[in-house]
């Protein structure tokens, strides 16, 4: 059996955002990346150690799909993956809040 993946608020709006942004310029296009990196998120119950360290912010995790990062925690005893952010790279990194 695999992890639980859950989203925080913050991140759930990031991808509503993210949609929005998209659905402005191609709805079809906006339904199917917001699939894509939800898809991608919940993919880490099977793979909870994919993403990468985030080097400056210890036990955060990262993974890149496009220009987008989803950055996330593990909690091993629970068996618990906890996505906090879903980042759009193009972004001023000065403005990324990770908890």
């Amino acid at each position: 059996m695999g992890y639980q993946v859950g989203l925080t608020e913050e991140a759930q709006a990031d991808l509503g955002a993210v949609v929005r942004f998209l659905a402005e310029k191609s709805p079809e296009a906006a339904e199917r990346i917001g699939h894509e990196l939800l898809d991608t998120a919940l993919a880490l119950t099977w793979f909870p150690r994919r993403g990468s360290p985030v080097r400056w912010r210890l036990g955060m995790r990262k993974l890149t799909y496009r220009h987008y990062l989803i950055f996330y925690q593990v909690n091993e005893a629970a068996q618990w993956v906890e996505v906090v952010r879903i980042w759009d790279g193009r972004q001023n990194p000065a403005s990324l809040r990770l908890p």
